[in-house]
C-alpha cells in the first residue's frame, strides 16, 4: 500500500467529532445502557431511558458546555460531556467529564479524540480545571490510561466508596488544568 494510500485510509477511519444533537440520543442511550450494565465507569445500576438522556443533555447545553459525540460511517461510536463539577458558585471554573465508547470501538483513538476535543472546548469555554471521575478505580484501567495519556494526574483515590456487581468499588478522580489553570483569576 503507498503512503497516500494509508493516509487516505487512516484519515477515512477517523471518527467525526461533532456536537451531540437530539437525533443522536437514542444511540447515546444505547451506549450508556452498555456501561451501566456491564462496567465499572458508572455507578449507576439501571440505564436511563431515552427521555432521561435527553433531560441530561439539555441540562449540560443548558450550562454552555460541550456534549461531543464521535461518529464513525453514519453512526455513533462515542460521545463525551463536561458537566458542571459541582453546583456551588465557587465551583464554576471546574468541570467533571464523561467518555463513553460503543462496545467492541476501544482502542481505536475514539475516547481520545473526544476527551481531546472537550478539553479544547471547555478551554475556548474559559474553564480552568477538568476533573476525571472515575468508577471503579485502577480497575478501570482504560479510563485511567485514557486521561493519563491527555496529562490528568491523580488527585485522589476514594476506597470503597460505590458497591455494584456485588463488590466494593474504588473511585479515582484525575486532574488536569486546562487553559491558564490556577496562575491568574478568571475573565484575563
Amino acid at each position: 500500500m503507498s503512503a497516500g494510500a494509508a493516509a487516505k485510509k487512516e484519515q477515512s477511519a477517523a471518527a467525526l467529532i461533532r456536537d451531540a444533537g437530539a437525533a443522536d440520543l437514542p444511540e447515546v442511550q444505547a451506549i450508556y445502557a452498555h456501561h451501566v450494565l456491564t462496567g465499572l465507569g458508572s455507578f449507576e445500576e439501571q440505564p436511563p431511558d431515552v427521555a432521561e438522556i435527553g433531560k441530561r443533555h439539555r441540562a449540560v447545553i443548558d450550562a454552555g458546555l460541550p456534549y461531543l459525540v464521535a461518529e464513525l460511517g453514519g453512526k455513533i461510536v462515542g460521545y463525551a460531556y463536561a458537566a458542571p463539577f459541582r453546583p456551588r458558585p465557587a465551583y464554576r471554573n471546574t468541570v467533571e467529564n464523561s467518555v463513553y465508547v460503543t462496545p467492541g470501538m476501544d482502542g481505536r483513538g475514539i475516547g481520545r479524540a473526544l476527551l481531546a476535543a472537550l478539553i479544547e472546548r471547555c478551554t475556548a469555554a474559559g474553564k480552568r480545571q477538568m476533573i476525571a471521575v472515575i468508577g471503579g478505580g485502577y480497575d478501570n484501567a482504560a479510563s485511567a490510561r485514557l486521561h493519563a495519556a491527555l496529562g490528568f494526574k491523580q488527585a485522589a483515590l476514594l476506597k470503597s466508596v460505590g458497591r455494584k456487581f456485588d463488590r466494593w468499588l474504588d473511585t479515582l478522580m484525575m486532574q488536569l488544568q486546562i487553559g491558564p489553570g490556577d496562575k491568574t483569576p478568571p475573565g484575563r
